[in-house]
């Protein structure tokens, strides 16, 4: 069976960045819902597409088909009162909110006479990353799954 829109595509990955190392792979395989529902780089689903189980893809993706260009602006300084936890560490995450009222993961990444300096990007934004993938099983997705934009475990409806 190929991809195509409403398959399930089940797969082991690996992402690497521009100096080849790994940043993060699968030792099992994974699966997502393909079609368009947000649930995979659209570059990469674009590559899988028509492939069957046993292909193979590698891909690089820019910054902005990946993790997002770097901005500055999500990099901010506020003062340590202004957190919850008196225990702040380096690394630490908080959520926050930006101008439109979306949810954006803030990391601490300094800490320094009382000031706190916290980063909204996404820790690889900015990035070229290559994506590497193998196709282990392709299988229609089920009515559920399609209704609901995303794969199901054995067993049915799990979030």
């Amino acid at each position: 069976m190929q991809i195509a829109m409403n398959t399930v595509v089940t797969m082991t990955y690996e992402l690497r960045d521009s100096e080849g190392n790994v940043l993060e792979s699968s030792a099992e395989p994974v699966n997502y819902l393909h079609g368009g529902y947000d649930n995979i780089f659209p570059k990469v689903e674009e590559e899988l597409h028509g492939k069957s189980a046993g292909d193979s893809i590698e891909i690089t993706l820019e910054p902005a088909d990946a993790f997002g260009d770097y901005d500055e602006d999500l990099v901010q300084m506020e003062p340590a009162s202004a957190f919850p936890s008196k225990d702040l560490k380096v690394g630490m995450q908080f959520e926050g909110e930006d101008d439109s009222g979306e949810v954006i993961l803030y990391t601490i990444t300094n800490i320094e006479d009382g000031k706190v300096i916290v980063d909204g990007n996404h820790p690889w934004a900015g990035e070229r990353v290559l994506f590497k993938a193998t196709i282990t099983d392709v299988r229609t997705a089920g009515q559920e799954e399609i209704s609901h934009g995303h794969v199901h475990g054995a067993g049915g409806h799990h979030h």
